[in-house]
């Protein structure tokens, strides 16, 4: 009556065998280590730095237990563990001279971090601990709004400027071009000029609606043309997505292990940077400007360029990047505040290129800068902490305006990091810093030591209840927990779920409600028995019938942690999400794993007379 398939007690062992393998890592310390970064836009760590580190090490007579490389899409780090914190000490020192041959202009950021030591085998498996929240690791928390109005205005800028210059290079005669607000009008002094700019405009620019608008006696005519709905939401969505991109790149320089950067509504970016205390220099280097420059190659000096070349007044020299050394002159053509859009493309020769928009005021410098320079160089310079970096230096093919290609770049990924830097190398849209926290190391280890105790105190009371009351039962009960406790943790690692105050909060919840179905079957198989059945009837009946009361009451319970999970958000979303994972974890181990345990124990038992469940009160005749 009472016996589980081979395949039931097979699965159980399955998530036992999962549990253990993504549950352990979380018990393995951490060992100190190194992490270079880059700390400039246009400096990429690649996979041989770990020779460059390894050799600059043994020339210290220093050793690494581990070099690995890591690449997170932006820019590549670089990490190298070591057996104690002396040698970590060394080992910065001797890299930051190896690495960084100027201090004053660092090439890479080097930084102390802490890494966990967990076997390679289990990371292999992809078995990881848990990633701590601020709460319990200690570090800065900013929440930053992107002005939209700003991003739209930049975008509105460069729409106007592309209607200009397509209606111009058509031929299209005008009256005058004009914005207001999200809308902008173009004039035109008859019916079938308004006809023509509509056709050529409709081929050449996607995403916008245009409007024909005539006043009562015909004599002034207009078209009304404005982003479509879509493109509107669109244009927010790209412009946080560009910030959050410029903001990882700039948080490298910090040396953050694992710091989140993530959008929270439509226009808020959130991000926390574990294990930095310094508040003004992450929100200095979070907050810093990139900007970038189109400058004329100064082509008066003869001769190769080097660093002894004079330079003539009103020009300057730049040796590094793309080209250099070079002589630009001081005076830029544009500025980067006048780029609307960059994006990897081909040329007319499919080769790699980058298309560049710009916007209404600076097609018209664009225009005026190039005009008559036909076979002159032309260079784009990166300026970051004062210092300029050339990252292209080309020749001017055609009078240039508010779309032009850089061409020439070899290869499609020097085009696509060349893209990602001209809309990355300064943000977006401006953002202000609305909420701010710092959170001490100490009392992230005290967060960390309370929670844990609170849990584990919890679980030792709910022992000790349930193996009083219920007897063999209840340690059958207990066991359950434990594997609970343990799927629930394993869980949490897979998907490496960043752990919270909250979080361990909804652990002991979990508990507790686990703890809940326990009883309702235990008190069942209970009540069977002071009904007259047989014992291994009452194990059968008590579980059949606890079951729909434990599925009723976690439902609902999950409808709850549903309804926190979608509308909450912060703490509220991390208590959601434990809690939610809890009662999956919990219905699996108090019916399933409870059953089978207590099927093992007494179900091949043929004349079983007795049930170890604790005093059973029969109500008085």
């Amino acid at each position: 009556m009472n016996r589980y398939p081979l395949w039931k007690y097979l699965l159980i062992i399955v998530a036992l065998v999962f549990g253990a393998l993504y549950t352990v890592p979380n018990f393995f310390g951490k060992s100190p280590a190194i992490q270079i970064n880059s700390a400039r836009a246009t400096v990429k760590v690649e996979s041989d730095m770990l020779g460059r580190v390894e050799q600059a090490l043994k020339a210290q007579d220093l050793t690494a237990t581990s070099l690995s490389y890591e690449n997170n899409g932006t820019q590549g780090s670089v990490r190298a563990r070591f057996k104690d914190a002396d040698i970590q000490f060394k080992a910065k020192a001797a890299l930051e001279k190896a690495l960084n041959t100027d201090p004053a202009d660092p090439l890479y950021s080097i930084s102390f971090n802490l890494l966990n030591d967990t076997p390679k085998w289990l990371q292999s498996l992809h078995a990881l601990p848990m990633s701590l929240g601020l709460d319990l690791q200690g570090g800065v928390h900013f929440l930053m709004q992107v002005d939209t109005k700003a991003l739209l205005n930049t975008r509105l800028q460069g729409l106007q400027s592309t209607v200009r210059s397509v209606l111009r290079d058509k031929e299209v005669r005008h009256s005058g071009i004009s914005r207001d607000g999200q809308q902008i009008t173009v004039k035109f002094r008859d019916a079938d000029t308004l006809g023509k700019a509509k056709n050529v405009l409709s081929s050449q620019i996607n995403d916008v609606q245009m409007t024909d608008v005539k006043n009562a006696d015909n004599t002034e005519l207009s078209l009304l043309i404005t982003l479509k709905p879509e493109a509107l939401k669109a244009a927010v969505t790209e412009g946080v997505k560009q910030n959050i991109i410029a903001l990882s790149k700039r948080v490298n320089e910090l040396g953050v292990a694992e710091p989140i950067i993530q959008q929270q509504g439509a226009d808020r970016i959130v991000v926390e940077l574990p294990g930095v205390q310094d508040v003004n220099r992450a929100k200095d280097i979070i907050g810093r400007q990139a900007t970038l420059e189109v400058r004329l190659v100064d082509e008066s000096v003869i001769g190769l360029v080097d660093e002894n070349t004079a330079v003539p007044f009103g020009s300057e020299l730049f040796k590094v990047g793309r080209g250099a050394p070079a002589i630009l002159y001081k005076d830029p053509v544009i500025t980067g505040d006048y780029i609307s859009g960059a994006s990897a493309s081909f040329d007319q020769h499919q080769q790699p290129s980058v298309s560049i928009d710009l916007n209404g005021d600076g097609g018209s410098k664009m225009r005026e800068g190039t005009r008559g320079k036909i076979g002159k160089k032309m260079a784009i310079v990166l300026f970051e902490k004062g210092k300029g970096e050339l990252l292209t230096v080309a020749t001017i093919q055609d009078e240039l305006g508010s779309r032009f290609n850089i061409t020439g770049m070899g290869s499609t990924a020097a085009s696509s990091d060349l893209a990602l830097l001209l809309r990355a190398g300064s943000l977006a849209a401006p953002m202000d810093f609305i909420e701010e926290s710092t959170i001490g190391p100490q009392l992230g280890a005290d967060n960390i030591q309370k929670g844990f105790n609170s849990t584990l105190y919890g679980f030792i009371a709910i022992a000790v209840f349930m193996i009083a009351y219920y007897m063999l039962f209840g340690v059958f009960s207990v066991m359950a927990l434990s594997v609970n406790l343990l799927l629930l943790v394993a869980i949490l690692s897979l998907l490496q779920a960043t752990l919270t105050l909250p979080g361990m909060a909804a652990i002991a919840l979990a508990l507790g409600m686990a703890i809940d179905a326990n009883v309702l079957i235990n008190e069942r198989i209970r009540e069977e028995l002071r009904a007259g059945n047989t014992p291994q009837a009452a194990i059968s009946i008590g579980f059949d019938r606890a079951w729909a009361t434990i599925l009723d009451s976690n439902v609902t319970t999950l409808i709850v942690g549903l309804a926190l999970l979608i509308f909450g958000s912060g703490p509220i979303k991390a208590f959601a999400i434990v809690h939610c994972l809890g009662i999956a974890t919990s219905m699996f181990s108090a019916v399933f794993v409870s059953r089978g345990v207590v099927n093992l124990w007494y179900g091949r038992k043929k004349k079983l007379t007795s049930l170890a469940i604790g005093q059973i009160w029969k109500p008085a005749d």
